[in-house]
């Protein structure tokens, strides 16, 4: 078997292709949650600390000089993102719990019977007739 068709059996596989919508609906859920975190979520906390901006926060490790930017460690960024991730971490886990309550759900119910087959029909039929014949 070729590389060429290997490559294509599995680009087609359902594995594949669901992994990539949910990679690509992850980076646009990504892209909500931190706009739901910067522009919702942050403001009201800050006003509730004073106006702090939480984006702005940072350490200065060395002010900018004529050539060099300044050296900063920007925590209030990391604060925002650690909201981001909890939000995330949070929406995902409700999304699993309830895909798992509704599994359960299905595995509790009880399956229909199965049709009978072609020969258990005939079977069955058979032994109707012998039980008629007596």
């Amino acid at each position: 078997m070729s590389i060429v068709q290997e490559f294509k059996e599995f680009a087609v596989k359902g594995n594949a292709v669901d992994m990539a919508v949910g990679i690509i609906i992850g980076a646009a859920f990504g892209k909500i949650v931190s706009s739901v975190v910067g522009d919702v979520v942050m403001p009201p906390i800050g006003m509730l600390l004073g106006g702090m901006d939480f984006s702005a926060l940072a350490l200065t490790l060395s002010p900018a000089t004529a050539d060099t930017p300044a050296v900063v460690i920007g925590y209030g960024k990391f604060i925002q993102t650690l909201v981001d991730f909890i939000i995330v971490a949070v929406a995902i886990f409700m999304l699993v719990k309830g895909i798992n309550a509704l599994k359960r759900k299905e595995a509790a119910e009880p399956a229909a019977p199965a049709e009978p087959s072609a020969e258990q029909k005939l079977l069955a039929e058979i032994r109707d007739l012998l039980k008629q014949s007596r």
